[in-house]
């Protein structure tokens, strides 16, 4: 693997060997935390240590940085993306959201639409969901994957291939020098029916809410099976998972951008240096510039 990666250390890291139970993690901060003003400042400062670190990677140009977050609806994904990444030169920052697939996309493999939009060497690439929806969303909603046409449906098999496919994507990634950090946001049920009616009842958040919310929320011991799943599946050293708590917002800012400081902190990034024969030519640049008139 070309990337060294040890995956950063985090108690809310998804282990590797499919242990992972989605009942013995509470989607609670624990509670002993800071308070709200003291969570913000931390995350202020982590924020603008990756910033610095961003500029690096940049600068380098031999890895990629790809941040996958999952979640059920009103779980703060997008705040998240705003909050951690709000430091971050937008010339080195890519954010995708993926939503229901195009004719175009289901005329191609599962991967082919993320695939498109993986990050360039030297930036940092955001899913806001992602092809892990071809293991969710369509699992829990098997008439999506009618649709999809697929050559050969055996439902006894597809997920598991799907599984074996994401595995073998992120792996390949990883040889490439794409780093890969997946984030589940993990929202509670009560949580999330007081998000909701805070888009039902307050004007300036009736945007964010869709009747299709519901039909999700009426299938949620579905979700959260399929993200059990998902997590034992597909949680590993190159391609970590982490379980999030989501119910406090500022808690679970602070934890993604501690991960990703994290993990910038311990790639082997290197300021570009110049060779001496350019070194030679500096003083020669300085004397022109200095000579200028206008």
């Amino acid at each position: 693997m070309s990337v060294e990666f040890t995956p950063p250390q985090s108690p809310f890291a998804v282990p590797f060997n499919g242990s992972f139970e989605l009942g013995a993690h509470s989607a609670s901060a624990p509670a002993d935390i800071d308070d709200r003003k003291a969570l913000q400042k931390q995350l202020k400062k982590s924020v603008k240590n990756i910033a610095e670190l961003q500029k690096k990677l940049y600068a380098d140009n031999r890895f990629s940085v790809l941040l996958v977050f999952q979640a059920m609806d009103a779980a703060g994904k997008d705040g998240t993306i705003r909050a951690v990444m709000s430091g971050v030169n937008p010339a080195g920052c890519q954010v995708h959201s993926f939503k229901s697939p195009s004719s175009e996309e289901i005329d191609h493999d599962f991967l082919w639409r993320t695939a498109k939009a993986l990050p360039e060497r030297g930036r940092i690439g955001i899913f806001n969901r992602s092809y892990y929806e071809e293991v969710l969303a369509v699992r829990v909603n098997p008439a999506f994957l009618a649709n999809q046409r697929l050559p050969s449906l055996n439902q006894d098999a597809v997920w598991a291939d799907r599984f074996e496919s994401i595995r073998d994507h992120e792996l390949h990634l990883a040889r490439n020098g794409t780093v890969v950090l997946k984030f589940w946001l993990n929202v509670s049920k009560q949580e999330q029916k007081v998000r909701f009616m805070k888009r039902l009842t307050n004007e300036d958040r009736y945007w964010k809410f869709s009747k299709h919310d519901l039909g999700a929320r009426k299938q949620w011991g579905d979700y959260m099976q399929a993200y059990e799943s998902v997590l034992n599946e597909t949680s590993r050293a190159n391609a970590p998972w982490f379980a999030i708590p989501a119910d406090n917002k500022p808690y679970m800012r602070l934890q993604v951008a501690n991960i990703i400081e994290t993990t910038l902190q311990a790639l082997p990034l290197a300021w570009p240096e110049k060779n001496p024969e350019e070194l030679a030519r500096f003083g020669s640049h300085i004397e022109f510039l200095n000579s200028e008139t206008d």
